[in-house]
């Protein structure tokens, strides 16, 4: 078993903590509306569905960062919810408003009428974009592919779009706990069942959002969100056949899985044993104090506060190197992505994400080359 034939598999390397010339560095929406590019695609679409259903517009917004910066992994141009519309809840943007569904669930009968989709035939647009992406990449870096977590999804779908206090999710999970729990069921086949057709489409590595999980209890989290993400990652096809360099033929290749809690910092733990290769941390936890606690079970990502970007050029490298110091040199068995503790803001000057990405890879090799 070995890493796919990449130009740069630093990304990779990195998630199954293996040793790396330099820290690697991806953005969390690092496609999106901060780039002026993004921007004229986006409104040749016509909407932001019709611009992630389009798999060739998905494509070009996928490269337009890597174009600009020397970023070390692509990720699918796509949104969580597309496993919710898919199951007909009717997923729209509203300006101003973020997403919201037509058909909220808010009935039992609602629930118990759901099924999983074929992500091959209801989500074959995300099929062909992930396609489209691994050949126009032609090994340049890895592609990544993703779904919100069980747990995140059942909030949207109960709510209807995003939400202040969480007061329809929170009502069914008190009230009928045996639904919440039907409708996760539900939603881990579904969301094991579209990455899985992202990895057999060409996802090198895949990520669990759970933007929500932070809003729960300990008790809450463990059984709502962390078990079902626990079972989703039980379930990946961990590894792909990928075409092999020189002669041809096909060569066994590992498929490494990050899940990231928006919130999760004091279970990291827990996250840490939940079978992925890679843990995601936002902001609010500090690194030295994760790495410490999760040892080599384990590679980190993270985790920049988004909103150090509005700094200038000076206050951003020493953003960079306050995380990397906090990482510390790289060691056997650790693996550290460097990313955003969240996802870039749409109002991020582009220039500074040229400083970010510089910093990181500037700051990684003088780690490893003990000239710090």
């Amino acid at each position: 078993m070995s890493l796919v034939s990449l130009r740069n598999d630093t990304f990779l390397r990195a998630l199954l903590r293996q040793p790396t010339d330099y820290t690697p560095v991806w953005l969390m929406r690092q496609a999106g509306r901060y780039l002026p590019e993004y921007r004229a695609t986006r409104a040749r679409a016509g909407s932001f569905l019709a611009l992630a259903k389009n798999p060739e517009l998905a494509c070009e917004v996928t490269l337009q960062p890597l174009d600009r910066y020397r970023l070390d992994a692509a990720i699918l141009f796509s949104d969580i919810l597309t496993v919710p519309d898919a199951m007909g809840l009717g997923l729209h943007f509203a300006d101003g408003e973020g997403p919201r569904f037509a058909r909220p669930l808010r009935d039992e009968a609602s629930i118990l009428a759901l099924g999983a989709p074929d992500p091959n035939r209801e989500l074959r647009y995300v099929m062909d974009a992930v396609s489209t992406i691994r050949q126009a990449l032609a090994g340049r870096v890895p592609l990544i592919g993703f779904s919100g977590s069980p747990w995140t999804l059942a909030v949207y779908m109960i709510e209807g779009g995003g939400t202040d206090d969480f007061r329809a999710v929170k009502t069914m999970l008190y009230r009928r706990p045996d639904l919440m729990m039907h409708l996760l069921n539900v939603l881990t086949q579904a969301v094991a069942d579209y990455l899985n057709a992202q990895i057999e489409a060409g996802a090198q590595a895949v990520m669990v959002f759970d933007t929500w999980g932070g809003v729960l209890t300990p008790a809450q989290y463990r059984k709502f969100s962390l078990a079902p993400m626990q079972q989703v990652i039980g379930r990946l096809h961990r590894e792909r056949d990928e075409p092999a360099p020189g002669a041809g033929g096909l060569v066994r290749t590992r498929v490494p899985s990050i899940v990231f809690t928006k919130g999760g910092g004091q279970w990291l733990e827990s996250i840490a044993g939940c079978g992925a290769d890679a843990v995601g941390l936002d902001w609010t936890t500090d690194l030295a104090d994760a790495r410490a606690r999760i040892g080599s079970r384990c590679a980190l990502q993270g985790n920049l506060d988004p909103l150090a970007l509005m700094g200038d050029e000076a206050q951003i490298r020493a953003e960079v190197a306050h995380v990397m110091e906090s990482f510390g040199p790289p060691q056997p068995a650790t693996g550290h992505v460097f990313n955003l503790g969240h996802g870039i803001s749409q109002h991020t000057r582009p220039e500074a994400v040229s400083t970010l990405v510089d910093a990181v890879h500037e700051y990684g090799r003088k780690m490893r080359a003990g000239r710090l």
